[in-house]
């Protein structure tokens, strides 16, 4: 039975003048005409039935359908531009890990070292794509994923990595007047990590504080967007250390109370349990376990606000 899918062809033009709403700058980015664009575009709506340009003597505008589909077009040949390069990678001799993995570890930690597994494996290439929740490994191209939370992912088998400890930091100009204990945090200004939205009342409930707003202040989805309201004074943020080993060891933020909590959860590496033979994720499995295993043993440096601490991850 015949699809109903429009030519490739026509989507390309379509995509293309969607994105510019010009369908002359659509054909020169494509290099045809700018009749060759305005027939495609009119054999595309005469097959879905639907307008997708308004069309003026100043140029052309979306409709609304037109707006809703080509955003999904749009995302769909991203797609298979990628399953494609994919595929000529591994044509062409290559072999790669497609990696989903929380975004500040990935920038922070795991880049700045990724470096010496590709130098150990230099026929290999890692692709990175970033993932702050679990997935559905079945429904995806990810070979692995590099996940913050528990043991519990189905049909994938967990790793063990690290802890977080996180710790209370600050600006220096923030708490100018000193903080010395987790009651003197209990009025400041919280910033909250979105996908851990409890971790202030944690911390709290650890140190034996009863803190009112422990659920009050902003909200923000990164470590890394935490960090840059931190060191502008907008509140204390509960950060890994291991996230900001620059901005603590500058002074641009300090850690005004030592003290962490145990969470539960953890980053833990995840691989299909029907890829957990793949030599290549066995390697690169090896190589990050010596690598996690390397930097807990390295003390982290910290400005406190009161002396200058070494904490070491568990």
């Amino acid at each position: 039975m015949r699809r109903k899918i429009p030519s490739t062809g026509a989507l390309v033009a379509f995509e293309a003048a969607a994105r510019h709403e010009s369908f002359t700058r659509a054909a020169e980015e494509l290099s045809f005409t700018q009749g060759a664009i305005c027939r495609q575009i009119a054999s595309l709506e005469e097959f879905v039935g639907v307008a997708l340009f308004k069309r003026a003597r100043r140029g052309v505008k979306l409709t609304d359908a037109g707006l809703s589909y080509s955003r999904q077009v749009a995302s769909r040949l991203d797609a298979v531009e990628r399953d494609t390069l994919s595929v000529m990678g591994h044509h062409a001799g290559g072999r790669s890990i497609e990696l989903a993995v929380v975004p500040t570890f990935a920038t922070r930690w795991l880049l700045p070292r990724l470096s010496g597994f590709l130098a150990a494996h230099p026929e290999a290439s890692v692709n990175l794509a970033t993932s702050t929740r679990p997935f559905l490994f079945a429904q995806t191209e990810f070979d692995a994923a590099i996940y913050f939370g528990d043991a519990d992912w189905p049909g994938a088998q967990a790793h063990f990595l690290m802890h977080e400890n996180p710790v209370p930091v600050c600006s220096p100009r923030l708490l100018a007047g000193g903080a010395t204990a987790a009651a003197d945090l209990a009025d400041a200004p919280l910033l909250h990590q979105s996908t851990r939205p409890y971790a202030w009342r944690q911390w709290f409930d650890t140190q034996g504080v009863r803190a009112a707003r422990d659920l009050h202040g902003p909200r923000m989805e990164l470590f890394s967007m935490l960090a840059q309201a931190a060191m502008h004074d907008m509140g204390v943020a509960l950060i890994p250390p291991f996230l900001i080993q620059d901005e603590l060891a500058s002074g641009r933020l300090v850690v005004p109370v030592d003290a962490t909590y145990d969470s539960g959860k953890a980053y833990y590496l995840m691989i299909p349990e029907r890829k957990t033979e793949a030599a290549l994720l066995t390697a690169f499995r090896h190589w990050l376990m010596t690598e996690i295993a390397a930097f807990l043993d390295a003390p982290i440096a910290q400005s406190s606000s009161g002396a200058n601490s070494d904490t070491d991850l568990e």
